[in-house]
């Protein structure tokens, strides 16, 4: 037996060739515990744990419907190209984020469109004096790669504008080349953040910067892919929707308004044009 330092969602452990394999939770994959995990057998195990009730949640945790689904996985550990929940299908990226609306079952993927670059903006609480940058840049340096075995060379950039901080990944497929993927380092990197840590030990992530404690407001993960998504007007949020209708129907109301103005004012204008004829036959009897 033996432990997987990278992956605590594993199960039947065992040593081959001196390295430690073990089986995922909910597909029963095996993945190898020297590198990171692929992100669809990590989200694939944390469904099967939150279903089983093994996982411990914080009694205001809920769950973020949109981002955490049961997804079908190639052997490999590659996200499918089509996932679907029931007869409600979608087309994903190499990270497993929604691409497509959402179809019937007939809907067609021909391939799994892969993510180029991935950003990652979080935002620190309220500071007396703003970080400094060239600390922060070679910590996030070194965190992804000595903790997450990113190469440097695909982080493309660390950004800070305060209270902004932002971490630009990019990796084309022909880059790969047998490394971790930029998908699954973000991945553990924002479970690291937000307490959720994938490591067996779940040692928590230390965001110390000039030996001084970061706190995090919030994190957010975009995704560019290498072919533009294809989502519809359907898929506008309803707020976008809700600003639109407001302002077509401030359209209309306008355009209401300067109806019945001009109607007013053309009636106006003929009560004055009677009465002034009026007056002129009463002087002239």
């Amino acid at each position: 037996a033996c432990v997987c330092e990278k992956n605590k969602r594993v199960t039947n452990c065992r040593l081959e060739n001196n390295l430690c394999r073990c089986e995922a939770i909910g597909s029963g994959v095996t993945v190898d515990c020297s590198t990171l995990t692929s992100k669809c057998l990590l989200m694939k195990a944390e469904v099967m744990g939150s279903k089983s009730g093994r996982r411990e949640k914080p009694k205001d945790a809920f769950e973020d419907t949109d981002g955490l689904y049961d997804p079908e996985c190639e052997n490999s550990g590659a996200f499918k190209a089509k996932q679907c929940n029931g007869t409600t299908c979608w087309c994903v990226n190499t990270a497993g984020v929604r691409r497509t609306d959402k179809h019937d079952a007939d809907l067609k993927c021909n391939r799994l469109v892969r993510t180029t670059w991935i950003i990652i903006e979080m935002k620190h609480a309220e500071r007396n004096a703003p970080l400094n940058a060239e600390s922060l840049k070679k910590f996030f340096t070194d965190t992804i790669t000595n903790r997450y075995l990113l190469d440097g060379r695909y982080i493309s950039s660390v950004l800070y504008e305060n209270p902004f901080i932002t971490i630009d990944l990019k990796q084309n497929s022909s880059d790969k080349s047998g490394g971790v993927d930029i998908a699954d380092v973000a991945y553990y990197f924002e479970k690291d953040v937000k307490g959720q840590s994938i490591f067996h030990n779940s040692a928590r992530l230390n965001l110390s910067i000039d030996n001084e404690e970061v706190k995090l407001e919030k994190t957010v993960v975009y995704y560019v892919d290498e072919i533009a998504p294809e989502f519809s007007m359907k898929s506008l949020t309803p707020g976008l929707i809700a600003v639109i209708v407001v302002v077509v129907i401030a359209i209309v109301a306008a355009i209401v308004v300067l109806v019945l103005t001009r109607r007013r004012k053309g009636k106006y204008v003929k009560a004055e044009v009677k009465e002034m004829n009026e007056m002129h036959r009463g002087l002239n009897a």
